[in-house]
């Protein structure tokens, strides 16, 4: 069985809120918690949304252990461990800045997919999807 981030189309299991409005949800949302997506594409895009739009321009926070404490708050998680591990895959430093999106692209994708596969386990990444959404999140400026 799939784990449930990929069931849902979510990679990095983002999850419901009252006020979801993202491009590509599914029209049925059947898990209660988090958002279903139409495919793992949009799913990405959402994600890439988050990161670059929102976690890095809006709450200004841009190295891995900024970012983490955010998404994956320990009241929830071993926020540590998972630091730990997306710091490990990616080769980038929890402390380390990880650049303006447009100009470091390819940190910022590193880090979706570490947080992926924390999430899901590496045997669920599709690269292609992640990178389609990737170019989904990066054109569609301002439109969540």
């Amino acid at each position: 069985m799939l784990p449930r981030g990929i069931r849902n189309h979510n990679p990095l299991n983002i999850r419901r809120t009252a006020k979801d409005a993202w491009k590509g949800l599914a029209e049925h949302q059947q898990d209660a918690a988090f958002c279903q997506f139409k495919s793992l594409v949009y799913g990405w895009r959402a994600a890439f949304y988050l990161l670059t739009r929102t976690y890095y321009h809006k709450y200004r926070l841009y190295t891995i252990r900024g970012i983490v404490s955010k998404w994956a708050p320990s009241s929830e998680n071993n926020t540590e461990a998972y630091i730990a591990n997306v710091s490990k895959l990616t080769g980038i430093l929890p402390d380390q800045p990880l650049g303006i999106p447009s100009e470091h692209p390819a940190n910022w994708m590193m880090v979706g997919a570490a947080m992926a596969i924390q999430e899901n386990g590496i045997e669920s990444l599709d690269y292609f999807a992640m990178m389609q959404g990737w170019d989904l999140a990066r054109s569609d400026v301002g439109k969540t």
